[in-house]
């Protein structure tokens, strides 16, 4: 079988609107991927305010938040489609939405983005409300991209995704876990914007500023850390508890304190992902035995996301990383940019088969599920 999929990704970082046209082929149950065309519309300054205080509206501003963004989101898919001469080509639409509420502790999650107004506005059926079924299964709905990357990915046992946060999926012999492992390049970006800038280019200002120590312990020792998984993160613990945290550090008041903020925040993201990648990466772990005509090691880890192209980050994760044998890999850019919107294509044509998209072994819940709401928008 063949599918043809627009995925759509609007990550925590607010950079902007991922786009992924993606030819799926299925055949006995294994499954391959053609990418057709990618694009990340950037968002304007008024959608990154609206979207930053959706979470302080109330109830009715919310929802009319909710269905203006997914209309509008609807004419972006429009955009794309005519800007790629992709008329009559699209079978389906998957969106995530832009995630504003998550509170698994009380089953419930909150994307922005009316799957009923894109399907209006595009013409086309769409998917959407992905993580709700496992959150009402006692899921943390998160992780969702890992049924992508067993599917899709089979080449890498490991994972990690850095966008607004990081996180990492291990494909085990006997199980897939995955789990949110810290902010990320929501906090590094908010930084980035105390110099004027909207992120820091290549990790520079990092690479320039002194560690501190005394707020690297700190963040370190922040309560989540100690977890075990299945785990996940709001987007407000990056906001709200980290980046306070480090701007109200004594050190605050130097004339470098930006980028040494930079430079110890980037330290503390590759010192949780090797704690987080510690287990699986020892002797004993339940990696999967490598193919002996391989010359790579079977530790490989793959990294996607915008925070594969901060350099400087990437060279703090090859450097720890390697104390426990897992090699980095940067895959190409148009992969590296839109995995996650790749993926949720893939999510997508899941929920249409009424097939599992949605893996228990990762998000805790009571068991795998068929995750997503259908709306039709083409004519009967």
């Amino acid at each position: 079988m063949v599918y043809r999929v627009i995925g759509l990704m609007s990550g925590s970082s607010l950079d902007g609107l991922d786009i992924a046209f993606v030819e799926f082929h299925e055949q006995a149950g294994a499954w391959t991927y053609e990418i057709k065309a990618t694009e990340c519309y950037a968002y304007s300054p008024e959608w990154i305010e609206r979207l930053k205080k959706a979470t302080s509206l109330n109830a009715l501003d919310y929802q009319l938040l909710h269905t203006a963004y997914g209309h509008y989101t609807g004419q972006l898919v429009n955009a794309f489609i005519e800007e790629y001469g992709l008329d009559y080509q699209v079978q389906l639409i998957a969106s995530h939405g832009h995630t504003t509420f998550h509170v698994p502790a009380q089953k419930m999650t909150a994307q922005l983005g009316d799957g009923a107004a894109i399907a209006a506005v595009t013409g086309i059926n769409v998917v959407s409300d992905l993580r709700a079924m496992d959150l009402a299964l006692g899921g943390h709905g998160a992780p969702i991209v890992p049924i992508g990357e067993k599917l899709l990915l089979k080449d890498y046992p490991l994972f990690l995704n850095i966008g607004g946060i990081a996180n990492v999926s291990c494909n085990l012999t006997n199980n897939y876990i995955a789990f949110d492992v810290c902010p990320a390049n929501r906090v590094l970006n908010m930084l980035a914007n105390k110099a004027g800038k909207p992120y820091d280019e290549g990790g520079q200002m990092a690479a320039g500023g002194a560690l501190q120590p005394e707020l690297l312990k700190t963040l370190n020792s922040l309560e989540y850390y100690q977890l075990p998984a299945p785990k996940s993160l709001a987007n407000d613990f990056g906001t709200d508890v980290v980046f306070p945290l480090v701007t109200g550090s004594r050190f605050s008041t130097k004339d470098t304190w930006i980028q040494d903020s930079l430079r110890t925040y980037v330290e503390h993201i590759a010192i949780q992902v090797k704690k987080a990648l510690e287990p699986v990466a020892a002797p004993n772990s339940l990696l999967p035995t490598p193919d002996p005509g391989l010359s790579t090691p079977h530790s490989r880890l793959l990294i996607t996301g915008g925070g594969s192209h901060n350099t400087f980050l990437v060279q703090r994760l090859t450097a720890l990383l390697s104390d426990i044998n897992i090699s980095v890999v940067v895959p190409d850019k148009q992969l590296a940019d839109f995995k996650e919107a790749i993926i949720m294509g893939l999510i997508g044509v899941l929920r249409w088969r009424e097939e599992n998209n949605v893996l228990a072994s990762v998000t805790g819940s009571l068991r795998n599920s068929i995750g997503g709401a259908v709306w039709i928008g083409q004519e009967a």
